[in-house]
């Protein structure tokens, strides 16, 4: 059996890490096609030295640009490869990125199935990019891998062609594989240095917060109400919008940093305050409390007991939900669990 799979970020690196691992055991024959959504080397280069990613077939380059053209450039780049390529038996994408569309669309167009990791996952916002791309890609998979009961009763819900897996999630293996080696990475400074004490850790990345100077303002007054010092790790799309923006005397300025610095921080963090769908769910499993800075998640079950709590750009929400972090002993509701790894499922249905 022969795979193509398309990754172009950072979460789609994480995951594609430990599914490689799985599809080599199984002696399924990948390639690794990366579509240089995530160019920069903080965002890409060092999750392959960290995970053990195999060497990528080719890089297509297609760098930053708005949707429209972005996905352009990518489907453009992966249809002259699939074309000249042998056939594969399946095309891999991962997630709700614009390289997840594209993989999918263009596969599509070729009569290669599609096989989607990550599939069913609902906000029910179609004003983020992610939706949409989760929603048109679901509905033209074969093969979709659902990591929650949930994301299964949507695509029920939604009438969905393909063949549903109850996968469980494959972020939740790498967490597991990856842990122990992220509690013995050093961590470079500013990081070391206000990890000493107590801190809350930051990201912001979704563009509907960047875009808006009002609501990336919001999220700034609301860290500056936080009790504790917050490192915010800048993505490089944040770090432009925040140009003549005045930062809090708390926050601390960072660069993004590899999966395993980012799991012993937020494994280190009294609690995380972020747009990211993926540090919802490994706080989670982390036990670390997590502030939503969005007014939905595609991660309901995060919600139990407290542990993730939704305050969108409100500095007042934001500052109230940092006062009302559950216990340590709060019950959490398991997410993602399968018997074994996820991965192991994605090959063995692959191979099925």
């Amino acid at each position: 059996m022969r795979v193509c799979t398309i990754i172009g970020a950072r979460p789609q690196f994480v995951k594609a890490a430990v599914v490689s691992q799985a599809l080599r055991r199984r002696g399924i024959e990948e390639d690794l096609l990366h579509t240089g959504q995530h160019y920069d080397a903080a965002m890409s280069d060092i999750f392959f030295q960290q995970l053990g990613l195999p060497p990528v077939a080719a890089n297509l380059g297609a760098g930053s640009a708005t949707h429209a053209r972005q996905t352009a450039a990518i489907m453009t780049g992966l249809d002259d490869w699939l074309r000249q390529r042998d056939r594969y038996d399946w095309v891999i994408v991962f997630g709700d990125t614009n390289s997840t569309l594209a993989g999918a669309l263009v596969a599509s167009k070729l009569h290669i199935p599609i096989a989607h990791v990550e599939a069913g996952l609902r906000s029910f916002d179609h004003r983020m990019p992610e939706e949409v791309n989760r929603v048109v890609t679901d509905q033209i998979s074969d093969l979709l891998f659902c990591p929650t009961d949930t994301a299964i009763e949507n695509l029920r819900r939604e009438g969905v062609a393909g063949r549903l897996v109850a996968s469980g999630d494959v972020m939740r293996d790498a967490v597991t594989v990856f842990l122990s080696n992220a509690r013995g990475v050093e961590l470079p400074e500013p990081l070391a240095r206000v990890c000493t004490d107590d801190f809350a850790l930051a990201t912001v990345h979704r563009a509907h917060n960047t875009d808006d100077p009002n609501r990336l303002a919001g999220i700034l007054e609301g860290f500056s109400r936080a009790q504790l010092p917050v490192l915010f790790l800048v993505h490089p799309r944040t770090r432009i919008a925040l140009r003549g923006m005045s930062i809090p005397d708390n926050v601390v300025l960072s660069e993004p940093v590899g999966y395993l610095h980012t799991l012993r921080l937020l494994d280190s963090a009294v609690y995380l305050m972020t747009d990211s769908g993926g540090m919802q769910k490994e706080a989670y499993w982390l036990s670390t409390p997590c502030i939503t800075l969005r007014d939905e998640t595609e991660w309901t079950e995060t919600l139990t007991n407290g542990w993730n709590q939704l305050a969108g750009t409100d500095p007042e929400c934001i500052a109230t939900s940092a006062q009302r972090l559950p216990p340590p002993d709060a019950p959490q509701v398991p997410i993602g669990e399968v018997d074994g790894l996820a991965s192991d499922v994605v090959a063995r249905e692959l191979m099925r």
